[in-house]
């Protein structure tokens, strides 16, 4: 799920970054309004979730990058207005899940992870049901922001993660 989350997040960061700063951010009444608001909506939730995996007993230091950044305020935080810097956090946060996940062994799966709602209260969940839930998060997001491009006349290309499996023989 990692290669596939980030080739899409490629494919749909290339796309978005063929509008203007204006359409960017224009009003396209989504969960998050805009495409900007949305791609922005998607990081949050990912350093969110990542803070929280990486307080895993297995303490991976591929997390290591995110646990500098700061922890967003809130779930419709712009982080970022300049699309050259989010593209930026987007690719280093592509890296970096993809090096976590790749250091995730078969029994790290097997663990309750405890952790904070934003909203308040203590969560204990299955860490495999929570990173299922975390790849999950992106694709529903990004099929908001491929409705939007695809208005706006953009053509992200074929989305399918079953592109990304091989064909075997």
């Amino acid at each position: 799920m990692a290669s596939y989350n980030e080739w899409m997040n490629s494919k749909i960061v290339d796309a978005a970054g063929t509008l203007s700063a204006e359409d960017l951010a224009k009003d396209n009444g989504g969960f998050f309004r805009s495409v900007l608001g949305t791609l922005n909506h998607i990081m949050v939730g990912d350093i969110l979730w990542l803070r929280r995996f990486a307080t895993h007993p297995a303490n991976y230091q591929e997390l290591n990058p995110v646990l500098g950044l700061a922890k967003p305020e809130s779930l419709d935080q712009i982080l970022f207005v300049d699309f050259a810097e989010l593209s930026a956090q987007r690719k280093m946060l592509d890296v970096a899940i993809s090096k976590w996940v790749s250091s995730i062994n078969d029994k790290d799966l097997d663990h309750v992870l405890a952790y904070q709602r934003k909203s308040g209260g203590e969560c204990r969940k299955d860490f495999y049901g929570l990173i299922m839930h975390f790849f999950n998060h992106q694709v529903h997001h990004r099929g908001q922001i491929t409705t939007m491009l695809t208005q706006a006349g953009i053509d992200v290309g074929a989305t399918d993660l079953v592109l990304l499996i091989p064909d075997e023989v």
